[in-house]
Protein backbone atom coordinates (compact mmCIF):
# COMPACT_ATOMS: atom_id res chain seq x y z
CA UNK A 1 0.00 0.00 0.00
CA UNK A 2 1.02 3.51 -0.82
CA UNK A 3 1.43 6.34 1.55
CA UNK A 4 -1.47 8.13 -0.78
CA UNK A 5 -3.59 5.20 -0.09
CA UNK A 6 -2.53 4.70 3.33
CA UNK A 7 -3.69 8.18 4.53
CA UNK A 8 -6.86 7.49 3.14
CA UNK A 9 -7.42 4.55 4.64
CA UNK A 10 -10.67 3.75 6.39
CA UNK A 11 -10.73 4.43 9.81
CA UNK A 12 -12.22 1.29 12.53
CA UNK A 13 -16.30 0.17 12.34
CA UNK A 14 -18.00 2.74 14.74
CA UNK A 15 -19.12 1.76 18.03
CA UNK A 16 -22.06 3.78 17.46
CA UNK A 17 -25.03 3.07 14.49
CA UNK A 18 -24.07 5.71 11.66
CA UNK A 19 -26.41 6.31 8.54
CA UNK A 20 -27.19 2.65 8.37
CA UNK A 21 -30.15 3.67 10.84
CA UNK A 22 -31.33 7.26 9.29
CA UNK A 23 -34.12 5.05 7.69
CA UNK A 24 -35.10 3.77 11.05
CA UNK A 25 -35.16 7.28 12.05
CA UNK A 26 -37.17 8.29 9.13
CA UNK A 27 -39.86 5.58 10.14
CA UNK A 28 -40.01 6.28 13.76
CA UNK A 29 -40.88 9.61 12.57
CA UNK A 30 -43.80 8.95 10.34
CA UNK A 31 -42.03 10.02 7.50
CA UNK A 32 -42.11 8.88 4.09
CA UNK A 33 -38.94 5.74 3.10
CA UNK A 34 -37.39 8.98 1.22
CA UNK A 35 -36.29 11.16 4.23
CA UNK A 36 -32.83 10.26 5.69
CA UNK A 37 -32.42 12.82 8.68
CA UNK A 38 -30.04 14.83 6.88
CA UNK A 39 -29.62 17.55 5.03
CA UNK A 40 -30.17 16.28 1.68
CA UNK A 41 -33.89 16.48 2.41
CA UNK A 42 -33.63 19.33 0.77
CA UNK A 43 -34.55 19.18 -2.61
CA UNK A 44 -31.24 20.41 -4.26
CA UNK A 45 -28.41 19.20 -2.31
CA UNK A 46 -26.10 16.81 -2.24
CA UNK A 47 -23.05 16.40 0.36
CA UNK A 48 -19.43 14.92 -0.21
CA UNK A 49 -17.12 13.83 2.64
CA UNK A 50 -13.00 13.29 2.09
CA UNK A 51 -10.73 11.98 4.74
CA UNK A 52 -7.32 11.85 5.25
CA UNK A 53 -6.70 9.07 8.45
CA UNK A 54 -3.30 9.33 8.58
CA UNK A 55 -3.78 13.41 9.58
CA UNK A 56 -6.79 12.35 11.30
CA UNK A 57 -8.58 15.46 9.21
CA UNK A 58 -11.15 15.83 6.19
CA UNK A 59 -13.54 18.16 4.31
CA UNK A 60 -17.12 18.14 4.07
CA UNK A 61 -18.62 19.50 1.29
CA UNK A 62 -21.99 21.05 0.27
CA UNK A 63 -23.13 21.16 -3.26
CA UNK A 64 -26.15 22.97 -4.48
CA UNK A 65 -27.31 21.65 -7.71
CA UNK A 66 -27.82 24.81 -9.04
CA UNK A 67 -26.19 27.83 -7.81
CA UNK A 68 -27.80 28.98 -4.09
CA UNK A 69 -28.46 32.09 -2.69
CA UNK A 70 -26.55 32.33 0.75
CA UNK A 71 -25.76 33.97 3.67
CA UNK A 72 -23.61 33.70 6.93
CA UNK A 73 -24.09 34.98 10.49
CA UNK A 74 -20.50 34.35 12.72
CA UNK A 75 -21.18 34.25 16.61
CA UNK A 76 -17.33 32.67 17.64
CA UNK A 77 -14.22 34.74 18.79
CA UNK A 78 -11.75 32.71 16.39
CA UNK A 79 -12.99 32.08 13.29
CA UNK A 80 -10.95 30.81 10.08
CA UNK A 81 -13.08 31.53 6.76
CA UNK A 82 -12.60 32.06 2.95
CA UNK A 83 -14.66 34.65 0.96
CA UNK A 84 -17.19 34.77 3.29
CA UNK A 85 -17.66 38.46 2.27
CA UNK A 86 -19.20 37.63 -1.09
CA UNK A 87 -21.93 36.69 1.30
CA UNK A 88 -22.79 40.23 2.91
CA UNK A 89 -26.07 41.50 2.06
CA UNK A 90 -24.32 44.44 -0.36
CA UNK A 91 -22.48 41.65 -2.27
CA UNK A 92 -22.39 41.74 -5.83
CA UNK A 93 -22.36 38.18 -6.76
CA UNK A 94 -26.14 36.88 -5.31
CA UNK A 95 -25.45 32.74 -5.45
CA UNK A 96 -22.67 30.60 -4.51
CA UNK A 97 -21.61 27.06 -6.31
CA UNK A 98 -20.97 25.63 -3.06
CA UNK A 99 -20.38 25.52 0.69
CA UNK A 100 -16.90 23.80 2.63
CA UNK A 101 -16.64 23.19 6.10
CA UNK A 102 -12.96 21.76 6.73
CA UNK A 103 -10.83 20.86 9.18
CA UNK A 104 -6.63 21.65 9.32
CA UNK A 105 -7.38 25.29 10.28
CA UNK A 106 -5.55 28.04 8.48
CA UNK A 107 -3.90 25.27 6.33
CA UNK A 108 -7.10 23.71 5.19
CA UNK A 109 -8.61 26.79 3.55
CA UNK A 110 -6.18 25.14 0.45
CA UNK A 111 -9.59 23.21 0.01
CA UNK A 112 -11.62 25.45 -1.66
CA UNK A 113 -9.25 25.48 -4.93
CA UNK A 114 -10.44 21.68 -5.20
CA UNK A 115 -13.83 22.29 -4.72
CA UNK A 116 -13.27 25.30 -7.34
CA UNK A 117 -11.09 23.45 -9.91
CA UNK A 118 -14.03 20.31 -9.53
CA UNK A 119 -16.57 23.07 -10.35
CA UNK A 120 -14.45 24.57 -12.77
CA UNK A 121 -14.17 21.41 -14.72
CA UNK A 122 -17.87 21.28 -15.28
CA UNK A 123 -18.66 24.58 -16.29
CA UNK A 124 -19.95 25.80 -13.13
CA UNK A 125 -19.04 29.60 -11.51
CA UNK A 126 -19.58 33.02 -11.80
CA UNK A 127 -19.18 34.44 -15.45
CA UNK A 128 -16.24 37.59 -15.61
CA UNK A 129 -14.13 38.81 -18.38
CA UNK A 130 -14.71 35.15 -20.49
CA UNK A 131 -14.56 32.25 -17.93
CA UNK A 132 -15.97 31.53 -14.77
CA UNK A 133 -15.05 31.42 -11.17
CA UNK A 134 -16.65 29.00 -9.06
CA UNK A 135 -17.96 30.70 -5.79
CA UNK A 136 -17.15 28.27 -2.69
CA UNK A 137 -17.59 30.31 0.73
CA UNK A 138 -15.38 27.93 3.29
CA UNK A 139 -14.76 27.83 7.35
CA UNK A 140 -12.36 25.62 8.75
CA UNK A 141 -12.03 24.22 12.65
CA UNK A 142 -9.04 23.37 14.58
CA UNK A 143 -7.76 19.72 14.63
CA UNK A 144 -4.27 19.64 14.54
CA UNK A 145 -3.81 18.56 18.10
CA UNK A 146 -5.20 15.76 17.94
CA UNK A 147 -2.22 13.51 17.31
CA UNK A 148 -2.96 13.14 13.80
CA UNK A 149 0.54 12.95 11.29
CA UNK A 150 0.50 16.69 10.40
CA UNK A 151 4.50 16.17 8.99
CA UNK A 152 2.63 16.45 5.87
CA UNK A 153 5.47 18.22 3.67
CA UNK A 154 5.18 21.36 1.64
CA UNK A 155 1.59 20.24 -0.02
CA UNK A 156 -1.31 19.87 2.65
CA UNK A 157 -3.67 17.51 1.51
CA UNK A 158 -6.70 19.83 1.54
CA UNK A 159 -6.47 20.99 -1.89
CA UNK A 160 -6.97 17.20 -2.75
CA UNK A 161 -9.83 16.91 0.20
CA UNK A 162 -11.80 19.61 -1.35
CA UNK A 163 -11.68 17.66 -5.09
CA UNK A 164 -12.17 14.42 -3.51
CA UNK A 165 -15.25 15.23 -1.57
CA UNK A 166 -16.79 17.30 -4.45
CA UNK A 167 -16.35 14.28 -6.30
CA UNK A 168 -18.02 12.09 -3.53
CA UNK A 169 -21.19 14.09 -3.13
CA UNK A 170 -24.57 12.34 -2.98
CA UNK A 171 -27.81 12.33 -1.37
CA UNK A 172 -26.34 9.53 1.28
CA UNK A 173 -23.25 10.76 3.40
CA UNK A 174 -22.19 9.00 6.87
CA UNK A 175 -22.04 10.91 9.78
CA UNK A 176 -19.62 11.02 13.12
CA UNK A 177 -15.79 10.21 12.16
CA UNK A 178 -16.66 11.70 8.37
CA UNK A 179 -15.29 14.75 6.53
CA UNK A 180 -14.80 18.13 8.54
CA UNK A 181 -15.51 16.15 11.85
CA UNK A 182 -13.38 13.25 11.74
CA UNK A 183 -10.65 14.72 13.75
CA UNK A 184 -13.22 17.19 15.92
CA UNK A 185 -13.22 17.02 19.75
CA UNK A 186 -16.57 18.45 21.36
CA UNK A 187 -15.55 18.89 24.91
CA UNK A 188 -14.86 15.90 26.52
CA UNK A 189 -16.15 13.75 24.01
CA UNK A 190 -14.66 12.90 20.50
CA UNK A 191 -16.83 15.28 18.13
CA UNK A 192 -18.07 14.59 14.84
CA UNK A 193 -19.89 15.38 11.63
CA UNK A 194 -23.75 15.13 11.63
CA UNK A 195 -27.34 16.47 10.32
CA UNK A 196 -30.90 16.30 10.66
CA UNK A 197 -34.07 17.82 8.78
CA UNK A 198 -37.68 18.43 8.90
CA UNK A 199 -40.89 18.78 6.73
CA UNK A 200 -42.77 21.44 8.03
CA UNK A 201 -46.59 20.51 7.50
CA UNK A 202 -47.61 19.67 4.17
CA UNK A 203 -45.97 23.28 3.30
CA UNK A 204 -43.12 20.92 1.54
CA UNK A 205 -41.01 23.68 2.82
CA UNK A 206 -37.87 21.19 3.94
CA UNK A 207 -35.07 22.56 6.30
CA UNK A 208 -32.39 20.68 7.38
CA UNK A 209 -28.65 21.27 9.21
CA UNK A 210 -25.11 19.71 8.75
CA UNK A 211 -22.96 20.42 11.53
CA UNK A 212 -19.02 19.70 11.85
CA UNK A 213 -18.99 19.36 15.64
CA UNK A 214 -15.44 21.07 17.42
CA UNK A 215 -16.62 22.81 20.22
CA UNK A 216 -15.10 24.13 24.02
CA UNK A 217 -18.45 23.46 25.07
CA UNK A 218 -20.06 20.42 26.16
CA UNK A 219 -22.96 18.53 24.25
CA UNK A 220 -24.19 16.32 27.08
CA UNK A 221 -25.59 17.36 31.13
CA UNK A 222 -22.92 17.28 33.15
CA UNK A 223 -23.23 14.10 35.38
CA UNK A 224 -25.69 12.67 32.66
CA UNK A 225 -25.17 10.70 29.75
CA UNK A 226 -27.68 12.78 28.28
CA UNK A 227 -27.58 15.34 25.64
CA UNK A 228 -28.56 19.50 26.08
CA UNK A 229 -30.86 18.98 22.81
CA UNK A 230 -32.46 16.55 24.19
CA UNK A 231 -36.20 17.98 24.34
CA UNK A 232 -35.77 18.34 20.24
CA UNK A 233 -35.35 14.81 19.54
CA UNK A 234 -37.29 12.74 17.23
CA UNK A 235 -37.70 9.19 18.06
CA UNK A 236 -34.22 8.14 18.97
CA UNK A 237 -32.07 9.73 16.58
CA UNK A 238 -29.52 10.15 19.26
CA UNK A 239 -29.88 7.69 21.84
CA UNK A 240 -33.37 8.85 23.07
CA UNK A 241 -32.29 9.53 26.96
CA UNK A 242 -34.43 11.44 29.09
CA UNK A 243 -33.72 13.45 32.19
CA UNK A 244 -34.29 10.89 34.92
CA UNK A 245 -33.97 13.60 37.60
CA UNK A 246 -33.76 17.10 38.29
CA UNK A 247 -30.56 18.66 37.22
CA UNK A 248 -28.79 22.12 38.12
CA UNK A 249 -28.82 24.18 34.66
CA UNK A 250 -26.99 26.53 36.09
CA UNK A 251 -23.45 24.14 35.90
CA UNK A 252 -21.39 25.69 33.67
CA UNK A 253 -18.15 23.12 32.87
CA UNK A 254 -15.20 23.00 30.05
CA UNK A 255 -12.91 20.18 29.85
CA UNK A 256 -9.94 21.22 31.03
CA UNK A 257 -8.25 24.50 30.22
CA UNK A 258 -8.57 25.28 25.66
CA UNK A 259 -6.24 27.53 23.89
CA UNK A 260 -8.40 30.19 21.83
CA UNK A 261 -8.35 29.38 18.29
CA UNK A 262 -8.29 25.34 19.10
CA UNK A 263 -12.44 25.00 19.08
CA UNK A 264 -15.04 25.69 16.45
CA UNK A 265 -18.66 24.66 15.27
CA UNK A 266 -18.75 25.15 11.29
CA UNK A 267 -22.68 24.28 10.46
CA UNK A 268 -24.97 24.62 7.39
CA UNK A 269 -28.54 24.95 7.30
CA UNK A 270 -30.92 24.88 4.28
CA UNK A 271 -34.28 25.16 2.87
CA UNK A 272 -36.09 25.21 -0.31
CA UNK A 273 -37.72 28.17 0.48
CA UNK A 274 -37.38 30.61 -1.98
CA UNK A 275 -35.06 33.51 0.04
CA UNK A 276 -33.71 36.74 -0.73
CA UNK A 277 -30.13 37.48 0.58
CA UNK A 278 -31.35 39.13 3.92
CA UNK A 279 -34.06 36.49 4.61
CA UNK A 280 -31.14 34.03 4.28
CA UNK A 281 -29.20 35.63 6.96
CA UNK A 282 -32.16 36.05 9.37
CA UNK A 283 -32.11 32.12 9.01
CA UNK A 284 -28.52 31.74 9.45
CA UNK A 285 -29.14 34.25 12.62
CA UNK A 286 -31.97 32.07 13.89
CA UNK A 287 -30.05 28.89 13.23
CA UNK A 288 -27.09 30.17 15.88
CA UNK A 289 -29.89 29.59 18.51
CA UNK A 290 -29.89 25.87 18.34
CA UNK A 291 -26.20 25.98 18.24
CA UNK A 292 -26.62 27.30 21.89
CA UNK A 293 -29.34 24.86 22.92
CA UNK A 294 -26.96 22.13 22.10
CA UNK A 295 -23.48 23.22 23.08
CA UNK A 296 -23.30 25.08 26.06
CA UNK A 297 -21.13 27.11 26.97
CA UNK A 298 -21.43 28.27 23.20
CA UNK A 299 -20.62 31.12 20.81
CA UNK A 300 -17.21 31.94 23.34
CA UNK A 301 -14.09 33.73 22.62
CA UNK A 302 -12.16 30.13 22.26
CA UNK A 303 -14.67 29.41 19.46
CA UNK A 304 -15.36 30.24 15.70
CA UNK A 305 -18.94 29.23 15.47
CA UNK A 306 -20.11 29.86 12.33
CA UNK A 307 -23.89 29.06 10.50
CA UNK A 308 -23.86 29.19 6.90
CA UNK A 309 -27.73 29.45 5.19
CA UNK A 310 -28.41 28.19 1.71
CA UNK A 311 -31.72 28.99 -0.20
CA UNK A 312 -32.48 26.11 -3.30
CA UNK A 313 -35.32 28.63 -4.01
CA UNK A 314 -38.00 25.71 -5.01
CA UNK A 315 -41.05 26.56 -2.81
CA UNK A 316 -42.73 30.08 -2.53
CA UNK A 317 -43.72 31.54 1.29
CA UNK A 318 -47.23 32.17 1.44
CA UNK A 319 -46.90 34.95 4.09
CA UNK A 320 -43.07 35.45 3.94
CA UNK A 321 -42.41 37.42 7.39
CA UNK A 322 -44.73 34.86 9.46
CA UNK A 323 -43.19 31.60 7.27
CA UNK A 324 -39.44 33.07 7.86
CA UNK A 325 -40.45 32.92 11.83
CA UNK A 326 -41.44 29.14 11.69
CA UNK A 327 -39.00 28.45 9.13
CA UNK A 328 -36.34 29.77 11.28
CA UNK A 329 -37.58 27.54 14.60
CA UNK A 330 -37.54 24.49 12.63
CA UNK A 331 -34.10 25.49 11.79
CA UNK A 332 -32.59 26.24 14.97
CA UNK A 333 -34.23 22.80 16.13
CA UNK A 334 -32.76 21.17 13.59
CA UNK A 335 -28.95 22.13 14.27
CA UNK A 336 -29.51 21.59 17.41
CA UNK A 337 -30.55 17.91 16.74
CA UNK A 338 -27.47 17.97 14.12
CA UNK A 339 -24.95 18.74 16.79
CA UNK A 340 -26.21 15.77 19.05
CA UNK A 341 -26.33 13.07 16.71
CA UNK A 342 -22.74 14.14 15.22
CA UNK A 343 -21.45 13.40 18.53
CA UNK A 344 -23.96 10.54 19.24
CA UNK A 345 -22.50 8.95 16.24
CA UNK A 346 -18.61 9.63 16.49
CA UNK A 347 -16.10 7.29 17.32
CA UNK A 348 -13.66 7.50 19.94
CA UNK A 349 -9.92 8.56 18.20
CA UNK A 350 -6.54 8.79 19.61
CA UNK A 351 -7.18 9.92 23.37
CA UNK A 352 -10.41 11.58 22.60
CA UNK A 353 -13.51 9.37 23.78
CA UNK A 354 -16.72 8.61 22.00
CA UNK A 355 -19.91 8.97 23.53
CA UNK A 356 -21.30 5.37 23.12
CA UNK A 357 -18.30 4.11 24.57
CA UNK A 358 -18.44 6.65 27.25
CA UNK A 359 -22.06 5.77 27.89
CA UNK A 360 -22.53 2.65 26.26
Amino acid sequence: MTLAQDRHAPAEPACAPSLSDAFLVAKRRGMKSKMRNLITDVPGLTVGNAEDFRARSGVTAVLPDQPAVAAIDIRGGGTGTRDVEALSPDGTVEHVDAVLLSGGSAFGLDASGGMMSWLTARGRGFAIAGTRVPIVPQAVLFDLANGGDKDWGPEPPYWTLGYRAADATDRIFVLGNAGAGLGAKAGSLKGGLGSASQVIADSGVAVGALAAVNCVGEVVIPGTDVFYAWDMEIGAEFGGRRPGRLFDPAIVRLAGRPQAGENTTIAVVATNAILTRVQAKRLAIMAQTGLGRAIRPSHTPLDGDIVFALSTGQKELGDPRHDLVILGGHAANCLARAIARGVYEAQSLGDMTAYCERFG
